[in-house]
């Protein structure tokens, strides 16, 4: 145990913060790190968009479902795809670099890439004693997101990160636990045994909110799962990407 692993293991969302912004010293320090991240091939095929404009924070707050700390943080950025940068450099270099753009593989390393970064930020974030948010909703219309950023071809808005200064500290969720998780040289596919630790982490979640809310509420991980895949969202997904000549190989 370390600082640097206790900070990941003190990990919790933060949705209300205080109403004082970052530093352009804390801005830096957490885009340097994000910068440091793993980048497959050295590739970099991500972009990182600070959002300070209040207009903009307050419209962003409303496309991603009204989440008022989307508006209300130290600083929000946008992490993004962004193969459009490889673009210029087929362009500079004079080299046929568009179907290894389109391919699904490229994609997949932007979206790694992105995570990866985007990680690192918020841990940095973390180990100043800020806390974060990620933000997917911001893909709930990303054809507003793209036109409020200005976003060019073969660059995706992926997801928000809000960081800021924690008004309050939340519990932590239980997450599943290890051994549901992590499966050595095979991977476990009994049935019946990925059946009963669902069983088993459903509890867990369970006495989680009866304990959170005096009582008030005790639904399983497996109900709110079932719930939210139920519900289809964002379908429009594949035809977005394709319309940002993404058109996956």
């Amino acid at each position: 145990m370390n600082k640097v692993i206790e900070t990941i293991l003190n990990h919790r969302s933060i949705r209300k913060f205080e109403d004082k912004p970052l530093s352009k010293e804390q801005i830096e320090a957490i885009v340097g790190s994000a910068q440091a991240a793993s980048t497959s091939s050295f590739i970099q095929a991500y972009s990182i968009i600070g959002v300070t404009d209040k207009e903009k924070k307050k419209k962003l707050a409303e496309l991603a479902g009204q989440q008022p700390y989307v508006e209300k943080n130290g600083h929000f950025f946008v992490f993004c795809a962004d193969l459009y940068r490889h673009t210029l450099i087929g362009e500079l270099e004079g080299k046929d670099i568009e179907p290894s753009i389109e391919s699904t593989e490229k994609f997949m390393v932007a979206l790694i890439d992105a995570a990866l970064a985007a990680q690192n930020a918020a841990i940095a974030a973390e180990s100043m004693g800020l806390g974060i948010c990620y933000i997917g909703g911001i893909r709930n219309h990303l054809d507003e997101v793209v036109n409020l950023l200005k976003t060019p071809q073969r660059v995706i808005p992926l997801f928000g990160l809000a960081v800021g200064y924690p008004e309050n500290l939340s519990a932590q969720k239980p997450r599943l636990p290890f051994k549901h998780l992590y499966h050595e040289n095979t991977y476990e596919e009994n049935t019946q045994t990925l059946i009963d630790e669902l069983k088993e982490y459903n509890e867990i979640i369970k006495k989680y909110y009866l304990d959170r809310t005096g009582g008030k509420r005790s639904d399983t991980w497996t109900e709110q799962m079932g719930k939210m895949l139920e519900k289809q969202s964002r379908m429009y997904m594949k035809d977005f990407v394709e319309g940002q000549k993404l058109k996956l190989r």
